[in-house]
């Protein structure tokens, strides 16, 4: 196999990961806003239903932070590889 075919695998494998990253936010949020109007809407006074809004949020909001660290963490965590190489190398010598 080839450099060219070996490299093309591997951007098109990052790209399915990132695609499932961004697919899996989406669906958690379409669930979260689906549910919550239905929590609502069956709800009288007093309104519990924002316990569950509150906490879910929590966790949605967490989901689509982790979300943009993951999809934007690639050159960062390049970046704190190059230099622990760097000082392992350095300890070396």
């Amino acid at each position: 196999m080839s450099r060219h075919r070996l490299q093309d695998d591997s951007i098109e494998a990052r790209a399915e990961r990132r695609v499932r990253r961004k697919m899996g936010f989406l669906l958690h949020a379409f669930v979260f806003i689906a549910v919550n109007a239905g929590l609502y809407a069956i709800t009288s006074e007093p309104r519990w239903s924002h316990f569950a809004l509150f906490g879910w949020g929590l966790g949605l909001a967490i989901h689509g932070l982790m979300t943009v660290i993951a999809l934007q963490g690639g050159s960062v965590r390049r970046g704190l590889l190059a230099r622990e190489i760097e000082s392992l190398r350095s300890t070396e010598r």
